[in-house]
């Protein structure tokens, strides 16, 4: 089992900037590639971006890209998302999760843990 804990959450201009944290407990971390996914009112979650296990390929939707950031930090367990140039669009819960697979992927049935999400809130 993983538990996985969003933080950083917030609200924020346009334009402006959030750093979010997932941090991990349970298994070890680093054994997990790790994705962000959020899910706006009414709309389905949706793939924001990924990091492998290591944290040596990282993949990103064409909507955050140039702007949104991944790392993690497998010495504290702790999974980042770094996001600049926040639009009004980029309103929504995100969530962190774990899988184990060998490859980077977006699909959200892949995953095998969620957190419980941290609401980002971006004002125009």
């Amino acid at each position: 089992q993983v538990q996985l804990v969003e933080s950083g959450g917030g609200l924020v201009q346009a334009g402006g900037s959030l750093r979010l944290s997932c941090v991990a407990s349970g298994r070890t971390f680093s054994s997990y590639a790790m994705n962000w996914f959020r899910q706006a009112p009414g709309k389905e979650r949706e793939f924001v971006a990924a990091i492998s296990w290591n944290g040596g390929s990282t993949y990103y939707a064409d909507s955050v890209k140039g702007r949104f950031t991944t790392s993690r930090d497998n010495t504290k367990n702790t999974l980042y998302l770094q996001m600049n140039s926040l639009k009004p669009e980029d309103t929504a819960v995100y969530y962190c999760a774990a899988h184990q697979l060998r490859i980077l992927t977006r699909d959200r049935d892949a995953m095998d843990y969620w957190g419980k999400g941290t609401l980002v809130t971006v004002s125009s």
